[in-house]
């Protein structure tokens, strides 16, 4: 990757320790290229002061409008505020990201860091999964059963798990919501790899944690603490599964439960409110986040946000597994409550995430032999969650946090997290299937 200092009047200083470091990763080489101008601009209204650094990388879309690291300050052009001209990245690739974590740690040290990723790697569109199937994976497409472009290395080694064609309507069942708000490149590849058809049963956005895990793991090294707060301007986030597979580098997490509309954080609110205050910690920041966000939406909105603090997950997971543990055991009366329970409890726009606290408040009222269980799965969710915000009817039973439970099948790669690893989790979600999902013929 080429890189290239700039150096202009309005260059900081580097090296002084400040209050509070914002790093802001800002994935917008697709389709959201403007709303991250428009964030700009909104983080410019602050900008950078004595006590608080606001560092962007900023993958803009286009061959002629390349990645750029900003040491925003308040008011002027953005392009003052270049500091550095990296050229064309991959955003998708988490080494990138950890190159501008280390970067930032090393330039601009604080007491406290918020990293943000903002939206990163959404906006998947047929060219860019095109594009994966074919020069990632050396796989053809086919479009009504007609070849329109299978790779020479296709169709002598057969692809990826044996195929040398994906169809393109395959492939475009991987660019629905659910998967454009995928962290990171992997994840795409990841489907076309486990499983060459019904790509929408297994593009789950929480998997992104697998890859992210090695990343902060990283960052933690680079600041040589953990990171107060990561902060996911992107969808679907909030999950009991994301919170623990980064709960060894992150002190809190702030994220939705539900897709974010485009416009996303209010960053010009967030970060006045830090200006005005930069000495607090980071929980008050974190409420901070959730309580701006929530009031940047009107009451029409499916909006939500939460803040998690990671030094809970531990009883949270424990909890849980009790939980899990009980209702794989559910006789038939039951387990058809359960099945009720499923079809009622506050599920977001990838149906196979549903609120935990609903979930649980649900089982107290319903399932009778789970009433115990699922009320210490409340008492400790609660504990872990710092500030929470709900905001239209579609969310109006939403507390903070989600956790996987599909309908139809689990996702094979499930099993990769840490989550699936502690709890027992995916036990029940196997029994559960075994004995309600109905099974084709």
């Amino acid at each position: 990757m080429a890189k290239r200092k700039i150096t202009t009047a309005t260059q900081p200083e580097k090296g002084r320790k400040k209050q509070w470091t914002i790093l802001v990763y800002m994935a917008g080489d697709n389709n959201l290229d403007g709303a991250g101008v428009t964030d700009l601009q909104e983080m410019k209204q602050v900008g950078s002061n004595a006590s608080i650094n606001v560092i962007c990388q900023f993958d803009r879309e286009g061959p002629k409008l390349t990645t750029n690291r900003y040491y925003l300050t308040k008011g002027g052009s953005v392009e003052k505020d270049v500091v550095q001209k990296l050229g064309e990245t991959n955003t998708g690739d988490p080494k990138v990201l950890a190159d501008f974590v280390t970067w930032g740690a090393k330039n601009y040290p604080a007491e406290r860091y918020l990293l943000v990723l903002w939206n990163h790697g959404s906006g998947w569109d047929d060219t860019n999964i095109y594009r994966a199937a074919r020069g990632v994976l050396k796989l053809g497409v086919t479009r009504k059963g007609a070849s329109v472009g299978a790779t020479r290395a296709a169709r002598t080694s057969g692809g990826a798990g044996g195929r040398s064609v994906v169809s393109l309507g395959q492939l475009r069942a991987m660019a629905k919501k659910r998967f454009r708000r995928a962290l990171f490149s992997s994840t795409i590849e990841a489907a076309i790899k486990t499983r060459a058809i019904a790509f929408d049963d297994n593009a789950q956005d929480f998997l992104d944690s697998v890859e992210m895990k090695r990343v902060l793991s990283g960052a933690k090294k680079g600041f040589g603490k953990k990171i107060d707060i990561l902060g996911m301007d992107a969808c679907l986030m909030s999950m009991a599964e994301v919170a623990y597979q980064v709960r060894g580098s992150v002190g809190i997490t702030v994220g939705s439960e539900e897709v974010e509309p485009g416009d996303g954080w209010p960053y010009h609110k967030i970060l006045g409110a830090l200006a005005a205050n930069p000495k607090m910690a980071a929980n008050e920041l974190a409420k901070v986040i959730v309580r701006e966000y929530i009031r940047s939406y009107g009451p029409s909105e499916a909006v939500t946000q939460s803040a998690l603090d990671l030094s809970k997950t531990a009883p949270l997971l424990q909890a849980i597994d009790a939980l899990a543990l009980k209702l794989k055991s559910l006789g038939a009366a039951e387990m058809t409550a359960l099945a009720a329970v499923r079809a009622q409890v506050q599920s977001y726009d990838t149906a196979d995430y549903v609120d935990l606290i609903d979930l649980c408040s649900l089982l107290k009222a319903r399932v009778a032999s789970a009433r115990r269980e699922a009320g210490e799965v409340i008492v400790k969710a609660q504990g872990a969650i710092i500030a929470s915000g709900a905001k239209g009817a579609a969310v109006r039973n939403s507390y903070g946090v989600s956790i996987y439970f599909p309908t139809k099948a689990v996702s094979p790669l499930y099993a990769k997290l840490d989550f699936a690893k502690s709890a027992r989790w995916d036990e029940f979600l196997a029994a559960y299937q075994s004995q309600v999902v109905r099974r084709p013929s």
